[in-house]
């Protein structure tokens, strides 16, 4: 990762010409303009969909380049934790703490007159700007050199053309790169449940956590957490070109009362059945192992008491692609989750076969 290599300080300072364009990039370029611009081709992922639209990922610079039809710039994604610092006037959008840059783009934009929304996410939206904030959480480097979690989120930012500034998450070219129709729309509030008021589930790995069984139908999993309807589905056809190319699949049912998400097995054939349950990080069952609470901590202590514990009992240790320290063998992943400017964990505890 290039932030790895580049200090806050060493990262590139772009200005934002808003609906026009950022640093070196104009909407309306040409995908091979966008090279050029950015210094030539650089490695990253890419997918290209059947109604022409198209996004790239420019690793080495921190962004992804979003496409419509004719490979025409319409949209820059530019990353918290290794993307351009790019300044609004005298705000600067990324690597910030949420509510400081809340706070400083409602004033400016009370001094220009515009308007500000929240986006899905709840996080700032200026359609005057073409602007539209995000978060994720902070990373870092230990004193050994390892890729470590921070218990912060920091600011990153989608920067669109006057086509999409409207409605950007509701445009084409931005659901092809990331499509949150299906996700939990957030008003810009992020509650948290008290520790004691949590349910406390048991987990027996790679078999159950709490009431929910791995291998148990929809309504079975339902009927376990005491009839509550899912509040959302996710799905997938077959293929992600053509939502006509074979039958919907589901994927993953949310139960917000629970706190929890339930994730199924594909199955081309038959009934899904559960390979894995999500403890939410806010709102979701308490799961103690070792002695360790898993949910709704600070990721860094987290962290470090498992490390303590695999030191201590001579395990296995892995490590999860977000750089979550795990014990080796459990089928367990931690994440984090949002809760305002901080990040909490949050567990998922998966099935021996589960893909994780």
């Amino acid at each position: 990762m290039g932030w790895l290599r580049t200090k806050l300080e060493d990262r590139q300072r772009w200005v934002l010409d808003p609906l026009v364009g950022v640093g070196p990039l104009r909407f309306g370029m040409d995908s091979d303009e966008v090279k050029a611009a950015l210094g030539g081709p650089l490695a990253g992922n890419g997918q290209v969909a059947a109604n022409g639209t198209y996004w790239q990922e420019y690793q080495k610079t921190g962004l992804t380049c979003i496409y419509d039809q004719g490979m025409i710039l319409v949209a820059v994604a530019v990353n918290a934790l290794e993307g351009p610092l790019v300044r609004l006037g005298e705000v600067e959008l990324i690597g910030r703490v949420p509510s400081e840059l809340r706070a400083e783009i409602h004033g400016l934009a009370r001094s220009e007159g515009v308007v500000v929304r929240a986006n899905w996410s709840g996080d700032p939206e200026v359609a005057a700007w073409g602007v539209s904030l995000g978060t994720r959480q902070e990373l870092g480097l230990s004193a050994e050199g390892w890729l470590v979690q921070k218990d912060t989120v920091i600011t990153s930012a989608l920067l669109v053309g006057p086509e999409l500034a409207h409605d950007p998450y509701a445009t084409a070219p931005i659901m092809h790169w990331r499509d949150v129709r299906e996700q939990v729309q957030n008003p810009g509030a992020w509650p948290m449940v008290p520790e004691h008021e949590r349910l406390l589930w048991e987990w027996v790995p790679l078999e159950r956590v709490g009431p929910l069984r791995f291998g148990m139908s929809p309504p079975e999993v339902a009927a376990a957490l005491d009839g509550e309807t899912p509040a959302g589905r996710i799905g997938h056809f077959p293929h992600w070109w053509s939502a006509e190319a074979g039958p919907w699949h589901l994927s993953e049912e949310r139960f917000e009362q629970a706190g929890v998400s339930a994730h199924y097995w594909r199955h081309p054939h038959g009934v899904p059945r559960l390979g894995a349950v999500t403890s939410y990080g806010r709102t979701g069952p308490q799961v103690i192992h070792a002695g360790i609470p898993l949910v709704g901590g600070s990721p860094s202590a987290l962290e470090a008491a498992i490390i303590q514990h695999v030191e201590d009992h001579d395990l296995g240790l892995r490590f999860c692609p977000n750089a979550a320290a795990v014990w080796d063998g459990l089928q367990l992943v931690l994440n984090a989750t949002r809760a305002g400017d901080a990040a909490v964990s949050e567990a998922t505890f998966c099935a021996e076969e589960w893909e994780m």
